[in-house]
């Protein structure tokens, strides 16, 4: 095995990991990490990729975003308050620096524009 598959296969895990404590935690957003964990184990490992999409926390956090089938409200909201508080904290951190608070507060608007009308929204299964 070479270096850079073992070093995805690290970096995938560590994501994995953060993604899930991402899953109970609610300032720690787990959508970024899970989508670190699939990149790196589709470009590492076929049989640890196979092995993460086919867990719950895929299936719950990227399943239906990965498919194209797009992101339910719900999820959406919770990914956007998240980015949203820990924004806000480094924002108030860069009080000194008015270009650090400019260019967080340009990224923090295209988030919030990418989320709304970048990503699909899908609607609940009709029960």
């Amino acid at each position: 095995m070479n270096v850079k598959k073992v070093l995805l296969i690290v970096v995938g895990c560590i994501g994995l990991v953060l993604g899930a404590i991402g899953a109970v935690v609610p300032l720690l957003p787990a959508f970024p990490f899970l989508m670190l964990s699939a990149y790196c184990f589709a470009k590492s490992s076929e049989r640890l990729h196979t092995w993460f999409t086919g867990t719950a926390l895929y299936r719950k956090n990227l399943e239906g975003f990965v498919s194209g089938k797009g992101m339910d409200w719900a999820t959406k909201i919770r990914v956007m308050v998240t980015v949203t508080i820990l924004m806000s904290i480094g924002f108030a951190m860069m009080h000194a620096v008015r270009l650090g608070q400019l260019v967080l507060l340009c990224v923090w608007i295209f988030h919030i524009l990418y989320f709304c009308f970048g990503v699909k929204t899908r609607r609940p299964a009709a029960e």
